[in-house]
């Protein structure tokens, strides 16, 4: 029975009200619903001391209410990073990564329920995809850390478990409740979602008119090479993904983020720098160089910094925009390539 209810945190206010008037509501109960759900935060119908007991009873039997369970917490040791195991209403977990820095605070979610990418150096993708995630499921990742920390969050990163691409319309449903005014407001230009580089899809996101950024999972300047670190590669060439980029900046303006991870003797030498300079020059682009984090089922290791310090230096002479990533959270697997469906023991 309970699947069969609608899930009340995924509906826009626009929805809502349609919902409240099905029920011979007023449409001013749609707007306190929407405001306990998404400003107050909530946790169930029961905290919404403005609404009738009677409308409360009512919205119990529609609707299904999502709210977070809290399983386990970890924090670093090294930058006080939290990294948060979360249960979801069907039995499954999720992981989200909280991170404090000098200009605000931002939240890394998961958008599915594992990921069936297949990049070699993840540990996201280990387990396969059990299932996307629902707008209210990734809503509530930033509203269950805002609930548990007490500050507000400035930024959200989809970089977690998933990609976000491979659950598309759940994942824009998602940006536009948490970006709309209505809701926790938070700005667009502090959204980042990542892609291993589904094509089509990013060239539906341009279309879209949202000012997110755009991060392009690169890690390979050849298309032999980047096969052989992400299958995506096998169904879409550099070429058609450099394109997509291209068409993604026209119809925003919104600068790309080229992720690379940097694998020790895999992609790190002068040739691999000079084909990313060679890809990146002709884009507005920035390039965020990865050392690459362990993950205990594969021997990927990092070069040292010296040579991440060079590759860096290759990318700067070039006019390339380019920073190397202060991994966060390293220590408990919170990092870049770590987060899993579930904490191992």
């Amino acid at each position: 029975m309970e699947n069969k209810k609608r899930d009340i945190k995924s509906l826009t206010l626009e929805e809502l009200k349609n919902e409240m008037s099905a029920m011979e509501e007023k449409p001013f109960r749609a707007k306190q619903i929407y405001e306990w759900m998404h400003v107050k935060l909530a946790e169930d119908f029961g905290q919404m001391t403005n609404i009738g007991k009677e409308l409360r009873e009512k919205c119990r039997e529609r609707y299904f209410y999502t709210c977070l369970k809290l399983v386990k917490v970890q924090e670093s040791a090294i930058d006080g990073t939290k990294k948060f195991l979360f249960g979801l209403a069907d039995g499954n977990t999720v992981e989200s990564v909280w991170m404090k820095y000098k200009h605000g605070n931002s939240v890394c979610i998961s958008s599915q329920v594992g990921c069936r990418m297949g990049c070699v150096f993840c540990a996201s993708t280990l387990d396969g995809l059990e299932r996307g995630l629902l707008p209210s499921e990734m809503l509530e990742q930033v509203y269950a850390i805002t609930r548990l920390t007490g500050e507000r969050v400035s930024n959200v990163v989809v970089m977690g478990t998933g990609e976000p691409l491979d659950n598309y319309e759940n994942v824009v449903k998602f940006i536009r409740l948490l970006t709309g005014e209505s809701g926790l407001h938070i700005s667009q230009r502090s959204i980042t979602v990542s892609t291993c580089g589904l094509v089509p899809q990013m060239r539906k996101l341009a279309d879209e008119g949202l000012q997110i950024t755009l991060a392009l999972s690169l890690h390979a300047v050849t298309d032999e090479k980047r096969r052989q670190l992400m299958p995506v590669a096998n169904r879409y060439g550099l070429d058609e993904l450099m394109e997509a980029c291209a068409y993604y900046f026209d119809k925003t303006g919104r600068r790309i983020t080229f992720e690379y991870s940097l694998v020790g003797g895999v992609n790190d030498s002068p040739e691999d720098a000079a084909g990313l300079i060679r890809l990146a020059k002709p884009l507005n682009c920035h390039v965020n160089l990865i050392p690459v984090n362990p993950i205990k089922e594969r021997d990927f290791r990092p070069g040292t910094p010296e040579e991440a310090a060079v590759f860096k230096n290759k990318l700067e002479k070039n006019g390339i925009n380019v920073t190397i990533r202060r991994e966060m959270g390293r220590d408990i697997d919170g990092a870049c390539g770590q987060l899993r469906r579930s904490m191992l023991s």
